[in-house]
């Protein structure tokens, strides 16, 4: 009979399976983000990757969200992994409004630093990917983990750079007395200068998180 009983309850490593695959999204999201950045004839095609991943990713946080209500036992505390979850999914929400500007402007051009911004998204990306499965053995992964946190938060630091020079090249190329005082391009360039760094900034959340967790649990 508890053979039986324990067969019936959830899994606790589906979480890190959830984990897992919801940031196998967010790579796959940084990477499209990436092409879009390319511009050119493809960018509607690479915008209509991120909505396709940022749906797969929402189905995912409500099948993480769902498995918090119906497990007896968890890893970890049952607010860290809803955190965590919420966080994750933000950073590809935000790429998502990142995709809406750049369709809602009709931009097809972009710049080498909103580009630069665009390889801060995938590294970041990439490193939470490489950090979330090791929360299988915290205690274990707990050095890793911090080094990979720690690196996802210089690349923040990095992005808020690069941010600060397009804002100010932009302001260049388009100031009335040096510039052809395009308003609106300047305008729409800041937002999506903006909403790059957002994403990088929801990425560092993530890695605040995870931090939390190691922290609660070694």
């Amino acid at each position: 009979m508890l053979g039986w009983f324990r067969a019936l309850m959830p899994r606790e490593d589906r979480f890190f399976d959830l984990f897992a695959r919801h940031s196998q999204t967010l790579v796959a999201g940084a990477e499209a983000l990436q092409g879009v950045l390319q511009g050119g004839a493809e960018v509607p095609r690479y915008c209509q990757v991120i909505v396709d991943r940022e749906h797969e990713a929402d189905a995912i946080a409500a099948e993480v969200l769902l498995a918090v209500r119906r497990s007896f036992i968890t890893p970890f505390d049952r607010g860290d992994i809803k955190d965590l979850i919420q966080s994750m999914d933000d950073a590809i929400d935000q790429m998502n409004k990142t995709v809406k500007a750049v369709q809602l402007y009709e931009l097809r051009d972009f710049t080498p630093l909103m580009r630069a911004m665009g390889e801060t998204v995938i590294e970041a990306a990439r490193l939470t990917a490489e950090a979330v499965p090791l929360l299988n053995a915290v205690g274990s992964h707990a050095g890793r983990i911090n080094q990979l946190t720690e690196a996802i938060t210089q690349i923040e630091g990095h992005s808020d750079a690069l941010e600060e020079q397009g804002l100010k090249a932009l302001y260049q190329a388009h100031r009335r007395d040096g510039g052809d005082g395009d308003a609106m391009a300047y305008m729409i360039g800041a937002e999506i200068y903006g909403h790059l760094e957002d994403v990088v900034d929801r990425f560092e959340d993530v890695a605040n998180e995870i931090s939390g967790i190691v922290i609660e649990n070694v």
